[in-house]
């Protein structure tokens, strides 16, 4: 059985703002645009999307640092 070693970080390369959903989007293999979008809908509808963003710029490793 091949061990799945997927592990989420955020991207330095090409970030926006924080690079976190660069690293989703590698993590999902999605186009990070379609996260984008999804999290600022729903950062203007319930607000929420604004806070996971930033519990998850402040709690995901870089790249670098995963690698590690």
């Amino acid at each position: 059985m091949a061990e799945n070693n997927k592990k989420i970080y955020k991207i330095e390369e090409g970030k926006k703002i924080f690079g976190v959903c660069g690293g989703l989007g590698e993590y999902f293999n999605i186009d990070p645009v379609i996260i984008r979008v999804v999290w600022g809908v729903l950062a203007f509808v319930w607000g929420i999307g604004l806070i996971a963003y930033l519990v998850c710029a402040f709690a995901f490793p870089t790249k670098s640092e995963s690698e590690n």
